[in-house]
């Protein structure tokens, strides 16, 4: 059943977004901005917590869980070491995310080939 939720809660944000996408005239990073932000508000208000339990990696792994794992890292900085917390929680929460989706990148772009987009 767990497989179930997440799929559901994590189909319906792709859907969110892909209406945005299609409904809207934002573009793609900035829909792409706003989750992260919504995740963040999202945890600051105590919402996506119970949402992150109920649908696991369906809540967790699209950008709403990033901004939610923003959010907890500063909140587990300021707990910890006060006002500095504000400045260094986030990225610290977030380090191995960021340094895999950079080494990632790198091997992807060596890999591939480069084509002319006309």
């Amino acid at each position: 059943m767990q497989y179930l939720w997440a799929f559901v809660v994590g189909g319906a944000i792709c859907v969110a977004g892909q209406l945005l996408i299609d409904y809207t005239a934002l573009t793609p990073a900035r829909i792409l901005t706003g989750y992260v932000v919504a995740g963040v508000v999202l945890s600051g208000l105590g919402l996506y917590q119970p949402l992150a339990e109920f649908a696991g990696a369906g809540a967790s792994v699209p950008l709403l869980g990033f901004g939610h794992l923003l959010a907890q890292g500063v909140a587990d900085a300021v707990d910890a070491i006060g006002l500095p917390g504000i400045f260094t929680g986030g990225l610290t929460a977030a380090a191995g995310g960021i340094a895999a989706s950079l080494v990632f990148g790198v091997l992807a772009a060596l890999a591939g080939k480069s084509r002319d987009q006309n």
